[in-house]
């Protein structure tokens, strides 16, 4: 009887652990390739909800919305939108220098447009499909597309 009931012990001591380290360790990947506006705007929106609730967040932008990265990004990117007159490279940038959130263009996002890295973001680089994949994949991501 007495090890039934330290063997009951230790199984709610490891679920309870294993509770409190999924929380601890929630991951969210901000996939965007929407060229509206108002839809990346939406993503940064939640993203920065999310890293505010401790998610460690991680944002990938390709194709269209790979021009939020752009230091010459264009109108539509640095816009402020209603209701806040928030723009989505600001908020985006916002995100990565309050919460330390990875920010990357996908892999063939650069090569498309024929240019390198020097026209990105300062901080802002590429993400590589096998660690992307990786991540993508983990038990404890939850991935948002936008």
């Amino acid at each position: 009887m007495k090890k039934l009931i330290l063997a009951t012990a230790v199984a709610a001591v490891a679920a309870a652990s294993a509770v409190a380290s999924s929380e601890a360790e929630e991951k969210l990947v901000t996939i965007v390739t929407s060229p509206d506006a108002q839809t990346q705007l939406m993503a940064m929106v939640l993203t920065m909800q999310a890293a505010q609730q401790g998610a460690d967040t991680h944002i990938m932008l390709c194709g269209p919305a790979g021009d939020l990265a752009l230091k010459d990004a264009p109108a539509s990117a640095t816009a402020g939108q209603p209701p806040r007159d928030m723009s989505p490279q600001g908020l985006m940038q916002m995100i990565r220098d309050k919460t330390g959130a990875t920010v990357e263009v996908c892999a063939i996002y650069l090569p498309g447009r024929g240019a390198d890295q020097s026209v990105l973001l300062d901080g802002i680089g590429v993400a590589m499909p096998d660690a992307m994949a990786r991540r993508l994949m983990d038990d404890d991501t939850r991935v948002l597309s936008f």
